[in-house]
């Protein structure tokens, strides 16, 4: 019997609702056969349609909205969609829009414990599903010079990601502690997705 050359088992590459290159890299590392295709979402449209969500229903939403608009142009395709919603004492981050967005931003996370909700939607063969993975990070007390510090040697990653850090990065100096799984905390909760897809029989084992 010939060894597989990949745990993929979908007739075509499992398609990513996502340009992102680390949610990309999450799934080839995990040899997967992936695509990428922009969704073309307009997500503070969705946001604002869904006042009154919890975080991490809206981050739901957004996953879910992304996969339809993908699997519309291709419905014999797998989709996945993800998004990602920060909470911090009950209010909800986006990215920073430029480098004194992303000090201040990180002036009101410093010292508290935030939540990452990444939230997935995945449609193919007549079947949807969505769910939502939640890490807890709690960012070191941080006086504004350390915060200018980073920020300056971060560069373009302070403003890359939605809490103004990569974690992956430069961004791990800035916490005490963090709760939950690595994948979730960049985007993409790997392991309940690939425990779908096994079940679905499109992976190899």
């Amino acid at each position: 019997m010939d060894s597989p050359s990949s745990p993929w088992r979908g007739a075509e590459p499992l398609l990513l609702a996502s340009t992102s290159p680390t949610r990309r890299a999450l799934l080839a590392a995990a040899g997967l056969a992936v695509e990428t295709r922009s969704p073309g979402v307009d997500e503070r449209a969705v946001e604002a349609a869904c006042l009154g969500l919890a975080p991490a229903d809206l981050a739901r939403r957004l996953a879910l909205a992304k996969a339809e608009a993908v699997a519309a142009c291709a419905p014999d395709r797998i989709v996945v969609g993800a998004d990602q919603v920060l909470e911090c004492d009950g209010a909800v981050f986006h990215k920073p829009a430029d480098a004194d967005a992303a000090r201040a931003q990180l002036g009101r996370l410093a010292g508290r414990t935030h939540r990452l909700h990444s939230a997935v939607a995945l449609i193919g063969a007549s079947e949807t599903e969505t769910f939502v993975e939640t890490a807890h990070l709690t960012l070191r007390p941080l006086a504004p010079e350390a915060i200018a510090a980073y920020v300056a040697l971060a560069g373009p990653g302070a403003t890359a990601s939605v809490g103004a850090y990569q974690l992956e990065g430069l961004g791990i100096h800035l916490f005490s502690e963090i709760v939950g799984d690595h994948t979730t905390i960049l985007g993409l909760p790997l392991l309940p997705l690939l425990a779908r897809l096994r079940a679905r029989d499109l992976l190899a084992f």
